[in-house]
């Protein structure tokens, strides 16, 4: 898939876990909701990995993901303290009305500070925080 579309027009993306997840478990619409992106526009979080990794199986897995992340996302994005207490004020905010947990919190404001669009099928948790535009992706 590395190579799949050339030129999207979505701008830089921070994929969610979720489309990632959904990507491993065979999804169709996730490998071409991912692939309409060009390559070097493709982000996730580091969080998002340690998911991803959390929910390997076994080492096979762990390196079908590595090989996945080498040669289909261009970034990898590590929380920063700016992103840690936004994350805190957003946690603050939204845990207790919208079920947003520390993972989601921290991946809001990497996307924000990216300049990049969040892609989720998780719209609910993030639905409102200033400053972050989000890509819905549903299956």
């Amino acid at each position: 898939m590395a190579g799949a579309a050339q030129g999207a027009t979505l701008g830089k993306i921070i994929f969610d876990t979720d489309i990632l997840i959904w990507y491993f478990r065979g999804e169709q619409k996730a490998l071409r909701f991912i692939a309409s992106v060009g390559y070097s526009d493709r982000a996730i979080s580091s969080l998002t990995v340690m998911e991803l990794v959390q929910g390997c199986r076994n080492r096979e897995e762990q390196g079908a993901l590595k090989n996945f992340l080498f040669g289909n996302i261009a970034q990898i994005v590590h929380p920063s303290e700016s992103i840690a207490e936004r994350a805190i004020a957003l946690l603050e905010r939204y845990a207790a009305s919208k079920g947003l947990r520390v993972v989601d919190a921290l991946i809001a404001p990497t996307a924000i500070s990216c300049s990049a669009v969040l892609a989720t099928a998780n719209i609910k948790h993030y639905r409102g925080i200033d400053g972050l535009e989000l890509k819905p992706f549903r299956v």
